[in-house]
């Protein structure tokens, strides 16, 4: 069974990992055009975050060239279900329905995401009354 990656993430760092993740494998010039029509940043930070993740090996690199074609190394929902449970344990003292109480409070859900969130619990309900 293959070991899971402890994912330990700055904001940053997901951010790149969000345009890995959505793009596929990616040169630092990829990834820094991305990052640039949503934030101000130099190449250069990119450049050197990106070798920073390598090094803490949030990313694998293959050198092609002259040039380093980059991808994350950790899985999605890996990352995803890492972050969020930590944030649940030291935001919301290992609260699940506050974090979700919050969420709905601070951001207005359309019609069809509040009935995907009510078939979800209802699946959920079933799946433990079983």
């Amino acid at each position: 069974m293959k070991e899971q990656q402890t994912i330990k993430a700055t904001e940053a760092e997901m951010e790149i990992l969000n345009i890995l993740w959505t793009h596929g494998p990616s040169t630092v010039r990829d990834v820094h055009d991305r990052l640039a029509e949503v934030k101000d940043t130099g190449y250069t930070t990119t450049l050197k975050q990106m070798q920073v993740m390598h090094e803490k090996q949030l990313l694998t690199r293959v050198a092609e060239g002259k040039t380093h074609v980059y991808t994350a190394k950790a899985n999605k929902t890996d990352a995803q279900g890492q972050l969020l449970k930590r944030m649940i344990d030291s935001v919301f003292n290992g609260s699940a329905m506050q974090l979700v109480m919050q969420a709905l409070g601070s951001h207005k859900p359309s019609d069809a995401e509040l009935d995907m969130i009510r078939e979800y619990l209802e699946k959920k309900k079933e799946v433990n009354n079983n």
